[in-house]
């Protein structure tokens, strides 16, 4: 293939690949979606009030959100170069793919694997820090968070707008 048709195919595939999440999302951030803010599931300060923690429960719970937040200023901080290395060098390998002349699904499944490895990291991570957090309830107050989690979900679930019957396409 010509160089300037690998231009040209650049120039018409990278953006729609870069804008399939705003696509996939409606073209909003889902983040700020109302059913996103309403119905994370998590520990909120709601919650916190209808677990009636102690003094010292809410004191512990302040000090790890300082902690939580310090720390990851601190990794934000050290690693942002790294990680801008990082996604350039993800850019590139997945442009060095959609660009060949020829599909490769081996190196499509790599760089698959690798995000998912990130992902799951991430992943870990989050549930990590929630442990910690939940750590800190009683076990008649874990038993009522999960009562409530479950309540919250099943609230969430039926305010969500239904979209049977209808094409999404």
């Amino acid at each position: 293939m010509r160089l300037s048709k690998k231009v040209v195919l650049a120039t018409v595939v990278l953006p729609i690949i870069l804008s399939s999440q705003a696509f996939a999302s409606g073209g909003k951030d889902p983040k700020n979606h109302p059913h996103h803010q309403e119905c994370r599931l998590g520990l909120d300060r709601g919650m916190m009030k209808e677990l009636n923690l102690t003094d010292d429960q809410k004191e512990q719970f302040k000090t790890l959100r300082q902690a939580n937040s310090k720390a990851k200023k601190e990794q934000f901080k050290d690693r942002q170069e790294q990680r801008n290395q990082d996604r350039m060098a993800h850019l590139d390998k997945m442009n060095n793919l959609l660009m060949a002349d020829k599909f490769d699904p081996a190196k499509a499944t790599q760089l698959a694997k690798e995000m998912s490895e990130k992902q799951v990291e991430r992943q870990v991570e989050m549930l990590s820090k929630q442990h910690q957090m939940l750590s800190i309830l009683t076990p008649e107050q874990k038993n009522k968070f999960i009562s409530l989690q479950k309540e919250h979900k099943n609230d969430c679930r039926d305010d969500r707008p239904s979209h049977k019957g209808k094409d999404r396409f």
